[in-house]
């Protein structure tokens, strides 16, 4: 398979995932960041479904579940919809490309827990890397001088957003690849994105009736706003999900990264945000270390 075609995938998924982020970030002020959370979720399913099903039909079926797919299919949903919850929240405490800066350490980390659990080991110049990317962080979680450092809060949900997004990310990678038969590597992107979302918005559906009576009627009334986040949101998935079967998730990540970018214009074209001078150096450290990381990973 030619690199370019996960490195194009990822470009195009890192687009689409600012572009549904920027959405969500609007929505959440009419439905709160739960509600918004949800909605990308709900209206992806069914695309999701529907795509797998043609694929399916077209390969001849649909590729055979084992026990290790049901696992790690249920570890990256769970990763993925805590990390979106907490990105939605940083977005309320810091701006826009910043909020993406922090949750975008998920490569680092992806790194590291493939390392942990698929033995993934990197080298003294990717460590390099690491540390780099550390650099950025910490330049970026400090809003009025160094106080509070990398302990204020905003940072901190910033981070655990880009655990749970890495967790989520080599989670997905490894149900794609625990799918039984030979349908390819898009049927089987689109299988398991399609198991992931029924599965997540069964979940938030019985989680939001519990904890907020009346937000899942809230998001339906939302539609027009909350639609185009969902069908975005599948489309970004799918393109991480194939990307995910054809190279690592740190790799695929590393890529990824171009969202900053995205991110900076969205920031400033979109909601009129200007990122100061030391948030733009700790965003190129951060994407600096990264580059490092995957180039001599």
């Amino acid at each position: 398979m030619s690199p370019e075609i996960w490195v194009a995938l990822s470009v195009g998924a890192a687009f689409l995932q600012n572009l549904r982020s920027a959405l969500q970030k609007s929505l959440s002020g009419r439905v709160g960041v739960l509600g918004a959370t949800y909605a990308r979720f709900l209206f992806a399913a069914p695309l999701a479904v529907l795509l797998a099903a043609v694929l399916g039909a077209g390969a001849g079926g649909a590729p055979g579940i084992a026990a290790t797919f049901v696992l790690w299919a249920l570890v990256g949903g769970a990763g993925q919809i805590a990390g979106q919850m907490l990105l939605l929240q940083v977005f309320a405490m810091r701006n826009f490309a910043v909020g993406n800066a922090f949750a975008r350490t998920e490569t680092i980390q992806a790194a590291l827990l493939g390392a942990l659990l698929l033995g993934d080991w990197l080298g003294p110049l990717s460590w390099g890397g690491v540390a780099i990317s550390v650099a950025g962080v910490l330049l970026l979680s400090a809003r009025n001088g160094w106080r509070g450092g990398i302990l204020n809060r905003a940072a901190g949900v910033g981070i655990a957003s880009g655990t749970a997004f890495a967790l989520s990310g080599v989670s997905y990678r490894a149900a794609a690849l625990a799918l039984e038969g030979d349908g390819g590597f898009l049927l089987r992107a689109a299988f398991t994105l399609a198991c992931v979302t029924v599965a997540q918005t069964l979940f938030m559906t019985l989680w939001m009736r519990w904890r907020q009576p009346g937000a899942v009627g809230a998001v339906l009334r939302a539609w027009r706003l909350a639609v185009p986040v969902g069908a975005v949101g599948m489309l970004a998935s799918l393109g991480w999900f194939t990307a995910f079967t054809l190279a690592p998730a740190a790799e695929v990540k590393a890529v990824g990264q171009v969202e900053i970018l995205f991110s900076l214009l969205t920031a400033r074209l979109a909601f009129g945000e200007r990122p100061s001078a030391q948030e733009i150096v700790g965003i190129a450290l951060v994407v600096g270390g990264i580059l490092l990381l995957v180039l001599t990973r």
